[in-house]
């Protein structure tokens, strides 16, 4: 873990000085300049008090550079195709487990001419124009502002029905993500 590195970005974005987190903590500067540089592994009462000073929890402290938060700007965001009409979609962000995305749908397009499962549970909003969409034996038609959900191991289809393009946004939750699946 780096969490020394942690410690020291935060102190300094904060303006803080190790002598203010010693008067604070009652850690000597010797002690926490070997935490900053990752010598030494302060305990958890340790790191507790220093988070105190710093004003941020602890667990923040403890998270992975991965587990912490993601931006993706608009103008950064990665844009994939998906299917065989090739729908665009635009991947937003995501976590170990979940990914956001807005697939746009040219009018009359489907994601498939026959429904299609995977792994994983699908949250969708339609943002613009009208959707068809059908799981087993449910079946709805959706307009703007409507959602709709399901677990994707069952068989589903989503088509546009409107004469102008549709946008939808997809959230995905899968348990292991290690494989790129749109939905």
């Amino acid at each position: 873990m780096d969490i020394g590195s942690t410690i020291r970005a935060i102190r300094k974005r904060k303006n803080i000085t190790i002598a203010q987190i010693c008067e604070t903590t009652g850690l000597s500067q010797g002690f926490m300049s070997q935490v900053e540089t990752n010598k030494t592994s302060p305990s958890i009462s340790t790191l507790e008090s220093i988070a105190q000073a710093l004003k941020v929890p602890l667990a923040y402290l403890l998270l992975k550079k991965e587990e912490r938060m993601r931006i993706v700007r608009k103008d950064e965001r990665t844009i994939t195709t998906s299917g065989s009409e090739n729908l665009k979609v635009e991947h937003l962000s995501s976590t170990k487990n979940v990914r956001m995305m807005i697939i746009e749908f040219p009018p009359g397009s489907t994601t498939g001419n026959t429904p299609h499962a995977h792994e994983g549970e699908e949250v969708h909003m339609v943002i613009k124009g009208r959707i068809y969409a059908e799981q087993g034996e449910d079946k709805a038609e959706f307009g703007e502002g409507d959602s709709f959900s399901w677990n994707a191991c069952t068989p589903h289809l989503v088509k546009n029905i409107g004469e102008d393009k549709a946008i939808v946004l997809i959230s995905i939750y899968k348990e292991n993500e290690n494989e790129n699946e749109n939905g």
